[in-house]
């Protein structure tokens, strides 16, 4: 205590409350595992190997400490295993962003990473990332690894295209992908011998807008040795990859008819308009099978396709309750301002930059309803005519996420009103909102009087 004039005043200093008081903390490396359990055990700091009995023994030796949970970074993928085995043991894991708990600059080093780890893990300073349900992460597994197979078989189509280019084959300027049934087919003639570029134009699929002719002249080149056998292993290679793409999708089907149904897929209205299948699409009833395991039709949004429907699910899951609200959801997803303010002023608006899969597939399906007829499809040509393109499509993605948010968490259908009536009622709003200005400045909207044209 201290006197100040002539007056007695206590101080009273207020620590940061401790809320996990048996918190752990872990620090992931390649080769090594650092433990801090505070003063648990001596010594409360352990190194560990990163095999699978040391990850075993380690279990156990969190569990004689008494430790309830336990944090780690998200380093890579080192972090996927220690995860598993340890929520298998029964200890709440936090898996938090490594920007979140940066140390000190000066003291880096693996065993002060886990102190400090579980330092702002008991105090609660630092939240834990999202990770959806057991049964999504493994959907998700599986269609990641299907979206890498696709990936790396577009890989060997820029091969064969180059091993076409350098025999001069203009055959990509004449049609528009290589990979459709023309160019397949062509591409398997020549490998198989044929170099007559008639023959190889007859190939050609009727609904190929370029002609026979016009296709000849194309195929007309230097056909070399080296050149025909590269493109015979990128085709081969290509084909290898299909198969693998086939398999994975008969396991995901598999898997998804495995998973608990939210709804009966007999309920599912009609879609509003046919929808084509694509080349990559998983399979014929991915819209079925979202409905079942989410309970609502999200290609029943403009903009949202079948495939993207189950991409969704597989990034967010069919459970909003880690979201409280709608904004926290746009905000997970960075599809909000990032406002930026020191000394009273916003210094920044723009969205901060994130690696979010779900975002990426939400700006695809906006950009998407640029040429659309639906209400979405006008309100995102007037945000991209007023903010420009980038910032109307990312405020457009914003909108289908609110729309999504709403959809599974409530059970509600979406319904398009349609351009037009979208365009009536934003003219509606617009002359409403014009009218009580001009009534604040003591003026009054008169509609203009058409001229009879005689």
């Amino acid at each position: 205590m201290s006197k100040d004039r002539g007056k007695t005043r206590v101080r009273y200093y207020e620590g940061l409350p401790q809320i996990r008081a048996n918190a752990a903390g872990m620090d992931i490396g390649a080769k090594e595992i650092w433990v801090d359990v505070g003063n648990k055990e001596e010594p409360g700091v352990r190194k560990f190997g990163t095999f699978t009995s040391d990850l075993n023994e380690m279990a156990e030796w969190l569990k004689r400490c008494g430790i309830e949970t336990i944090a780690m970074e998200s380093t890579g993928v080192y972090w996927i295993a220690p995860f598993q085995i340890l929520e298998a043991s029964g200890i709440e894991v936090f898996l938090v962003n490594a920007r979140f708990v940066k140390n000190v600059h000066g003291r880096k080093t693996d065993m002060l990473d886990c102190q400090w780890i579980r330092l702002l893990h008991s105090y609660g300073l630092v939240p834990a990332s999202f990770r959806p349900a057991a049964e999504i992460v493994v959907l998700r597994s599986y269609l990641r690894h299907r979206q890498m197979l696709i990936q790396y078989a577009a890989g060997h189509i820029q091969h064969m295209q180059k091993a076409l280019t350098q025999m001069n084959l203009q055959i990509h300027h004449v049609i528009s992908d290589i990979s459709g049934q023309t160019g397949m087919r062509i591409i398997r003639a020549i490998v198989a011998g044929k170099r007559d570029p008639k023959q190889l134009a007859a190939l050609r699929d009727v609904r190929t807008k370029a002609t026979e002719e016009t296709i000849a002249k194309a195929l007309e080149g230097d056909y070399r040795a080296e050149h025909v056998f590269a493109l015979k292993q990128s085709l081969e290679l290509f084909d290898s990859y299909q198969k693998q793409i086939g398999d994975c999708d008969q396991q995901i089907a598999t898997y998804l008819e495995s998973l608990n149904p939210q709804a009966n897929p007999d309920e599912l209205k009609p879609a509003r308009r046919a929808k084509k299948k694509k080349r990559n699409q998983a399979a014929s009833n991915i819209r079925e099978q979202a409905f079942r395991i989410s309970g609502v039709d999200l290609t029943q949004i403009d903009g949202i396709s079948e495939s993207a429907a189950l991409a969704l699910i597989r990034e967010i899951g069919v459970d909003m309750s880690p979201w409280k609200t709608e904004k926290q959801f746009a905000s997970w997803l960075a599809l909000c301002p990032n406002h930026k303010i020191s000394g009273g002023k916003i210094l920044q608006r723009s969205t901060r930059k994130t690696a979010n899969r779900a975002r990426d597939l939400l700006r695809l399906c906006a950009q998407s309803l640029m040429n659309s007829k639906s209400a979405l499809g006008a309100y995102c040509r007037r945000l991209c005519g007023r903010l420009g393109q980038p910032k109307g499509i990312v405020a457009t993605a914003h909108k289908l996420a609110l729309l999504i948010y709403r959809l599974i968490k409530f059970g509600r259908d979406y319904v398009d009103i349609g351009q037009e009536a979208y365009e009536k009622q934003y003219k509606e709003r617009t002359l409403k909102r014009l009218a009580r200005k001009a009534k604040e400045f003591g003026m009054q909207l008169v509609p203009a009087i058409q001229k009879e044209v005689p």
